[in-house]
């Protein structure tokens, strides 16, 4: 940026929320929220967002604390998470170890370039986790783009069954997230839903939920040096940083409003329009030849 720039323009970075959609962004499916970010952006560990701001600095009173805690006994009553997708049960295994669940994500999303400083794919998660826990029954679920053919499996991915007990794909988080006793993770969203159900959080990158005392760190960010509530955490990043948009009226609305709507979009009858499913089949056949012309 040229001093004139930096002078007289103002960079605003847009990227969707974190209580989401019915749906993929992959798919374009419009989002009832979004982070609107003047400092950087969540997921950009690199340097200050307007989230880790209002994390490190802001006071929270009882109202909003309360508002916060309100909100989280919502989300996790109802199962809601970013994606809201899968159909699937799964069971807990029988076993007296301790089951962890390991999300997969997308390897080239800017979340592992810019949060992800020393691991940086699945399959190195995988394995550090493994490592690191023999004993435990490792769930693993490979990102919803991934397991749709929107995005590319991330390199070495067909070895996971290696690394992990059992592959899980068709299963919603929220229901995963009741079952398990932990999730260990680079930076996915998944650890916050995590977080919210009461569960062992374990980072392995650098998301902006973590630094803040909720989670177990394997890498630590300077910057954040203040120890947090969780509804502290759930207030900031769910009440106070995102812009909410109703899907019907297109007006702005609230968390609640937006998680009422999300209740209803998730009980209809899921149909992507005719252009969806062409975007779905181009990109799947681009993904197909880009890995045609790599061998």
């Amino acid at each position: 940026m040229s001093a004139w720039e930096a002078e007289h323009c103002r960079i605003v970075r847009l990227e969707d929320g974190f209580i989401r959609s019915v749906g993929l962004g992959a798919d374009l499916i419009q989002p009832l929220s979004w982070a609107l970010d003047t400092r950087g952006i969540y997921y950009d560990a690199t340097q200050p967002s307007d989230l880790e701001n209002l994390l490190q600095n802001y006071r929270f009173d009882t109202a909003l604390l309360g508002r916060a805690h309100a909100l989280r006994q919502r989300l996790v009553a109802a199962g809601l998470t970013k994606y809201n997708v899968g159909t699937a049960t799964w069971q807990r295994p029988t076993v007296a170890n301790p089951v962890i669940l390991v999300p997969g994500q997308v390897e080239s999303d800017a979340s592992l370039a810019f949060g992800a400083p020393g691991l940086r794919s699945n399959l190195d998660l995988l394995k550090a986790v493994r490592l690191a826990n023999p004993a435990a029954y490792i769930l693993y679920k490979p990102h919803p783009d991934v397991v749709a053919g929107l995005r590319k499996r991330g390199q070495g991915e067909d070895e996971a069954r290696q690394w992990c007990d059992e592959i899980v794909v068709d299963v919603a988080m929220g229901a995963l997230l009741e079952q398990v006793d932990a999730v260990h993770t680079l930076t996915s969203l998944s650890g916050f839903e995590a977080l919210l159900r009461g569960k062992q959080v374990v980072c392995y990158g650098l998301p902006f939920y973590a630094g803040w005392g909720l989670t177990e760190d394997v890498l630590a960010v300077d910057r954040r040096t203040r120890t947090l509530q969780l509804d502290e955490l759930v207030a900031a990043t769910l009440i106070l940083y995102p812009t909410y948009v109703s899907r019907s009226s297109g007006q702005f609305t609230t968390p609640e409003q937006a998680l009422d709507e999300l209740l209803r979009w998730r009980g209809q009858t899921p149909v992507l329009p005719w252009w969806r499913l062409w975007l779905r089949g181009f990109l799947k056949i681009e993904i197909l030849l880009k890995a045609c012309f790599r061998k």
